[in-house]
């Protein structure tokens, strides 16, 4: 199943234009990223898993791996555990372009970091 296929078949319908927005801000601030199905949601990778979207049906989460090596400045980082954290929202206005960006860049700078 491609990202596409993925969007119109699992995705609901209330959260479509989340993700499409989502995903055009992973592509543009990951050069070079693979996106993919992986894990059953739309994964962004280049060696190793970056980010991911998962959405479900009270919104859609934005999911870094090293989420907790992740500055964060803005504040919209959730989850527990030893790694991964997330930034949940419901709809487009919900995205904060500017904190994700930085995110993004941060995550891409630990990943790419690594040998």
């Amino acid at each position: 199943m491609t990202v596409d296929e993925f969007v119109q078949k699992k995705v609901p319908p209330q959260y479509r234009d989340l993700v499409s927005e989502l995903r055009v801000l992973l592509r543009k601030n990951m050069p070079g990223i693979e996106e993919l199905i992986s894990y059953g949601v739309p994964m962004y990778r280049y060696d190793k898993p970056v980010a991911w979207i998962t959405p479900s049906k009270s919104g859609v989460s934005l999911g870094f791996r090293d989420g907790t090596a992740i500055e964060d400045k803005h504040g919209l980082l959730k989850g527990k555990g030893k790694g991964a954290r997330n930034v949940h929202m419901k709809k487009v206005e919900d995205i904060d372009k500017a904190a994700l960006r930085d995110y993004i860049k941060q995550a891409v700078k630990l990943d790419r970091g690594r040998s």
